[in-house]
């Protein structure tokens, strides 16, 4: 099985943006018995611009020092992520949005990415925060994670993040809110009703993109589940059959991207 699997800044990185060595270690364990169960999998990770301010102390008042700070973040991100999937050979892939909206850089960025998953690498692929501007962002990492497993024809994308699914109001503000199990088909109603509410400090998403993404997802057959990076082995507790945590977004019946 072919996974898309993409964790935000706020799952990687302490509240004061350091990137947290002992989270990327939980979240890479999970990655690597994926790929020892036989799992081609493509990590989709934020955190460049938060692990570069963690990392200077600087807070960026500009486009251009958010852009300096992503490239002194993206770094650091990625000598993590080498030395905790160790032995197994993991590849860096910065994409913009003319990468994945130009039919021959598409092409180009597929091949490649086919390449590494046949050769039992893991990819992790981040959008290139350092070079990207208002005209040529993909705009968020749930966006790009969406994008990237129809592209690549994954038969699951996986969002972790500090909440573990989709609820009928907000919880942290309502403690009467009931997480729902699985939806069949997100709607712009949907996205309406339960996409309110800020990103977190140091990432660029919230539950508005997220819902998106699952839409992009389930219009090309490819189920969506949303859960919570802090409970242990939630990866492996997906690639249950009967587990019934975070929110399943089903593939849309009649749709298959095989």
């Amino acid at each position: 099985m072919r996974w898309v699997v993409k964790i935000g800044t706020s799952s990687l990185c302490e509240a004061d943006g350091q990137l947290s060595w002992n989270k990327v270690l939980m979240f890479t364990r999970q990655i690597k018995a994926l790929h020892e169960r036989g799992h081609q999998v493509v990590v989709v990770t934020s955190g460049a611009i938060g692990t570069g301010m963690g990392t200077t102390k600087i807070r960026p008042k500009t486009l251009s020092e958010r852009q300096a700070l992503a490239a002194i973040g993206q770094a650091h991100l990625m000598e993590y992520y080498r030395k905790a999937l160790a032995p197994i050979t993991m590849g860096q892939l910065l994409l913009t949005y003319p990468d994945i909206s130009d039919p021959i850089r598409r092409d180009i960025f597929c091949q490649t990415l086919e390449h590494m998953l046949q050769w039992r690498t893991i990819p992790v692929v981040n959008e290139n925060d350092a070079v990207t501007d208002d005209e040529s962002r993909i705009g968020d990492n749930d966006t790009l994670a969406a994008h990237l497993a129809v592209m690549v024809r994954a038969n699951r994308l996986v969002i972790l993040t500090d909440i573990d699914g989709l609820y009928t109001d907000n919880p942290y503000q309502n403690p009467g809110a009931q997480r729902i199990d699985a939806l069949p088909w997100v709607t712009l109603e949907h996205v309406e009703q339960f996409g309110a509410g800020e990103p977190g400090q140091f990432g660029a998403g919230g539950m508005a993109t997220k819902l998106q993404a699952a839409r992009i997802a389930q219009e090309a057959g490819i189920e969506m589940v949303l859960a919570s990076s802090r409970e242990p082995g939630v990866l492996q507790k997906i690639d249950a059959p009967n587990w019934q945590g975070g929110t399943r977004f089903l593939a849309r019946r009649g749709v298959s991207h095989a």
